[in-house]
């Protein structure tokens, strides 16, 4: 089965290259890597010095990344990243050159030596090949003075406790999308075809991992757990709630509830509210941020949930 690894960077350099030296490493090396640049030209350059077979496809620029401690996200160039946008564009570009199974990656996260023959093993299942396949992922304290050990790492396995951990080997049948991430998971090309794809309504931060999870239900498409398809995402400091995202969160909260008849993200929408930051308008059935929003700085430094919910690291 032609596998190919899809990554999405805007800055975050010093963990791209710990994920590509940790693809090196596999007991199962992809046969292709679509790397999609969302307007940074430093990443091609960076490939090439890594000596890494990847191919680069570039966006235009928009908004950076979060900053992180492998270095400063380049400037944006126009209004928030299309992260629902890139992933298509890496999709079908894998796709074009013959993909038969994407495995989704984000730029933190360094595979484990059997994360890709386990999705391959899992993919390739008649009773598990047609649901998304989802791995655990480990949250990586802060790296020593000489940085993570690539060698050590599967030491450091404690994954994410508010999702399914299924010993090594097995494969748990889950029905709970809204616990979807798109940090590590991987589709056939049969199954993003079901799915459809990122909507594309979504800007900037939050909400589209949700959604997409919500497309696979509604498709009939299922969710596994894939065990021992461990990922290991290095630490970077993030902001709970993530006030400078307020006014992206509120509107990809409202494009969900129009989609789907609820509101998502309800951890970060409760902490905007209780801050004074953002407020519920029940006649008008959508929340709104207040006043009391402009000239505040960003909140407490914590790793988050795909629901919004913070993890302290």
């Amino acid at each position: 089965m032609r596998t190919t690894v899809i990554t999405l960077v805007a800055g975050r350099h010093a963990h791209l290259r710990l994920q590509l030296r940790g693809l090196t490493r596999s007991a199962r090396t992809p046969d292709d890597h679509v790397v999609v640049s969302m307007g940074d030209p430093a990443v091609a350059p960076l490939i090439e010095a890594e000596g890494y077979p990847a191919h680069t496809v570039t966006l235009p620029a928009g908004g950076p990344l979060p900053p992180s401690a492998g270095g400063p996200s380049p400037p944006s160039a126009g209004g928030p990243l299309s992260l629902s946008t890139a992933r298509n564009v890496g999709a079908e570009c894998a796709l074009a050159r013959g993909a038969e199974l994407l495995v989704f990656l984000d730029v933190d996260c360094i595979p484990s030596a059997g994360l890709l023959g386990l999705y391959e093993r899992a993919a390739s299942d008649p009773r598990h090949g047609s649901a998304l396949l989802c791995g655990p992922v480990t949250y990586l304290p802060p790296p020593g003075p000489r940085g993570y050990d690539l060698g050590r790492l599967e030491r450091s396995v404690n994954p994410h406790p508010a999702r399914p951990n299924p010993p090594a080997g097995t494969i748990r049948t889950g029905d709970e999308y809204d616990l979807f991430w798109s940090l590590s998971f991987a589709a056939t090309r049969e199954t993003w075809t079901a799915v459809g794809g990122f909507c594309t309504d979504y800007v900037g931060y939050g909400g589209e991992d949700t959604d997409f999870a919500q497309r696979a239900a509604h498709a009939g498409v299922g969710l596994r757990w894939v065990g021992g398809a461990h990922a290991f995402h290095q630490h970077h400091p993030v902001s709970d709630p993530p006030v400078e995202h307020l006014h992206e969160i509120l509107h990809n909260a409202a494009v969900f509830h129009r989609r789907w008849g609820r509101w998502p993200m309800t951890g970060w929408l409760t902490r905007f509210a209780e801050a004074g930051l953002a407020r519920y308008d029940a006649a008008a059935d959508r929340w709104v941020a207040t006043a009391a929003h402009a000239g505040r700085g960003r909140g407490r430094c914590l790793d988050r949930d795909a629901r919004g919910n913070s993890v302290g690291t």
